[in-house]
């Protein structure tokens, strides 16, 4: 059983929704147990998906949107509900979540959402590109070129730390070159999910020691628990 609507009331205060959706197009993602969430009936998802929406009050003004994947994986009834939600509430800013593969069709989702302010959070993990292909099998390179575009388009990128493998020096690059290029980071500390990354619980007190004044950053959000936003399934 899981919870799918959460309000967000501390720094950036908003409503956030855990949609169902069609399979994650990339899916491979070594950390990633969150797939099992995805469905490929489509009925079944826009039922789940639409009472999830009856809850939203728009008393924000801000709604986010996550679903296991991309924005692009969410059915076309599903979009026409959360615009029709948007416009019903009153709502002026929609987050949603976008998997690099799409980097280039984002303005297919802010034409349909027109008038909206749209901010793209994205899954870069690390700026390591070894480590993130060779152990959270996330197979992109990031080049100087894309990551100027890269820092144009989304509004925030997700950042996994505290992982075997990982050193300090990396963590603390990450987060340099998060806060450099976006308006916003999420950083989530990575919690042991059954699937072969594992978590480095040293790296975890250090991280914690060094880095908690962060949760006062308005720029970051620091997730030490991957339940923090308050909405999972479990």
């Amino acid at each position: 059983m899981g919870i799918r609507y959460n309000k967000i009331t501390d720094k950036h205060q908003r409503e956030i929704v855990l949609l169902k959706s069609f399979p994650c197009k990339y899916g491979k993602c070594s950390f990633c147990n969150y797939i099992e969430d995805n469905s490929t009936s489509e009925e079944e998802i826009n039922s789940v998906n639409f009472e999830v929406l009856k809850e939203v009050t728009g008393e924000y003004g801000v709604l986010e949107v996550i679903n296991s994947g991309s924005v692009f994986e969410l059915p076309s009834d599903t979009l026409a509900e959360i615009k029709k939600v948007v416009k019903e509430k009153n709502i002026k800013t929609l987050y949603f979540e976008i998997y690099y593969g799409y980097i280039k069709r984002l303005n297919e989702i802010r034409e349909y959402f027109d008038g909206i302010e749209i901010r793209f959070r994205m899954g870069m993990e690390t700026f390591d590109d070894d480590f993130r292909i060779n152990s959270y099998n996330k197979n992109f390179r990031v080049s100087d070129e894309m990551l100027s575009l890269m820092s144009k388009e989304l509004y925030s990128v997700c950042l996994l730390v505290c992982t075997k493998g990982q050193t300090k020096e990396m963590i603390e690059k990450d987060i340099e070159m998060g806060l450099k290029y976006f308006k916003a980071i999420t950083i989530n500390i990575f919690i042991d999910n059954e699937t072969k990354v594992k978590r480095d619980n040293e790296l975890v007190k250090w991280f914690i020691s060094k880095y908690s004044h962060l949760t006062k950053d308005d720029r970051v959000e620091l997730l030490i628990d991957n339940k923090d936003l308050g909405v999972f399934e479990q």
